[in-house]
């Protein structure tokens, strides 16, 4: 087998059904039809000699040789979207700011950021970190993008991917039990405490407002002393937070959104930036 034969859009299609183990779900995220994706990991599992699913009626699994390769599929593929990125950008320039919430910025953007400064060198990235509303009202003046949450449903902006708001606190304690529910939130224009105080007001129970910050990862150290409860998105909960499903003691969340904001009036360089970023945090969001 040659270099040749591992042809992007059979690794493309392979990789669809790996992450959603569906082939008619991979087939609706890559436009198209359940025949063509099954077609395309066929050729591909003839060409390198081995199967990559197991298949049956009920459900698609990765075989072990399966899951070795995904990780290589991802390789080659990232490796041959910044190799054409880097000749077909290699000339853009200019400025380029972003504004983005802290979990994002923190545990996602940084490593993307790597991809797009070496995609763009000659682009000179800012980032600032905020909560939504802070940032949006500054789109277009102080910001070129802004990566921002919203309430399940809203229209405004690039729909990058769907979260689910959820309770977190220290594993090796029970604080959800506390009652009055002590929680830790962030500022009153912060969507996360709008939400978890709603929620909370409507399922009548008791809570009292143990700590307030601005700064998540400040949150976060309280809460993993046991101190509080607070609210996170489910993609990014840190290792030393526990999950709280909603019951009991604690209310169900609102799902949110995830949408990139533009400024309407930036030129083209920045255009090829932002349409590369929005394809970036896409693909982080699914894994692919």
């Amino acid at each position: 087998m040659s270099s040749s034969d591992l042809n992007p859009e059979l690794l493309r299609a392979f990789v669809a059904v790996a992450d959603h183990l569906s082939f008619t779900r991979a087939a609706l995220h890559l436009n198209r039809t359940q025949a063509t994706v099954s077609l395309q990991v066929r050729r591909l599992e003839e060409r390198i000699g081995t199967t990559l699913f197991r298949r049956s009626t009920s459900r698609v699994e990765l075989t072990v040789p399966g899951n070795t390769f995904l990780a290589d599929a991802r390789r080659i593929l990232a490796l041959a979207e910044q190799a054409i990125a880097r000749i077909s950008h290699q000339k853009t320039a200019g400025r380029i700011r972003i504004g983005v919430m802290e979990d994002y910025g923190t545990k996602i953007m940084p490593r993307l950021l790597a991809g797009l400064v070496e995609a763009f060198p000659s682009v000179q990235v800012e980032m600032e970190i905020g909560l939504t509303a802070r940032l949006l009202k500054k789109l277009g003046r102080s910001f070129d993008v802004v990566i921002a949450m919203h309430e399940d449903g809203t229209p405004e902006g690039e729909l990058i991917c769907r979260e689910q708001a959820i309770w977190v606190t220290a594993p090796d304690h029970a604080t959800e039990e506390r009652c009055p529910l002590p929680v830790a939130l962030s500022h009153s224009d912060c969507l996360f405490r709008i939400w978890a105080i709603k929620a909370l007001n409507e399922a009548n129970r008791p809570w009292r407002l143990a700590y307030v910050s601005p700064s998540q990862a400040a949150t976060e150290a309280i809460v993993s002393q046991g101190l509080a409860v607070t609210v996170a998105k489910g993609s990014t909960v840190s290792s030393n937070l526990r999950k709280v499903p909603p019951g009991k003691y604690v209310p169900q969340l609102p799902g949110a959104e995830i949408r990139l904001h533009s400024a309407r009036d930036y030129d083209g360089n920045a255009a090829l930036f932002v349409d590369y970023l929005a394809r970036s945090l896409k693909s982080a969001a699914t894994g692919s």
